[in-house]
């Protein structure tokens, strides 16, 4: 049993299991459920809070962003890429809600998410250090993590930092 993102109850059980063995089990946990829906619909208004704050409805206030964000990520690239030997092929900006930033291995490309101007800078900092570090070890094994290890030490703490804000 799982509540999803709107606060709806999702009950999964083997194919051939009793319905009323099910709904049982559903009434037997109505506080958990009513608990569990609370939580994740004030988590949700306050992800939607935390996103609200950067107006980027207007073409205006999209650019004015990447421009804002643009100045941060390319002095934190010009700081950080050489040290550790990477030169990514292109850097975008998208008002991505998932991801802070993506990287594409293969062509060397980085986006990163407009809401990152919503962080403090340390946090975007690790951020770019973490795509960049995709440029030499594409998944999030051993070597990556040594490799944020070297270049931003203080990436866990970022990280932890970064979801407590947004979720």
């Amino acid at each position: 049993m799982s509540i999803v993102k709107n606060g709806d109850v999702h009950v999964s059980a083997p194919r051939l299991f009793p319905r009323s063995e099910v709904e049982k089990f559903v009434n037997d946990h109505q506080e958990w459920i009513e608990k569990a829906r609370n939580r994740k619909l004030a988590a949700e208004e306050k992800r939607k809070m935390f996103y609200a704050q950067l107006p980027l409805k207007k073409r205006s206030e999209r650019e004015e962003s990447i421009q804002r964000l643009d100045f941060k990520v390319k002095a934190l690239l010009a700081f950080h890429a050489p040290k550790m030997g990477v030169k990514p092929s292109e850097i975008t900006y998208k008002a991505t809600k998932s991801r802070w930033g993506m990287c594409d291995v293969r062509t060397k490309q980085i986006c990163f998410s407009l809401y990152l101007l919503l962080l403090p800078d340390w946090c975007i900092e690790h951020v770019v250090v973490h795509e960049l570090a995709h440029l030499k070890e594409a998944n999030h094994g051993s070597r990556f993590y040594a490799l944020m290890d070297q270049h931003f030490p203080m990436w866990k703490e970022a990280k932890k930092a970064t979801a407590k804000i947004v979720i």
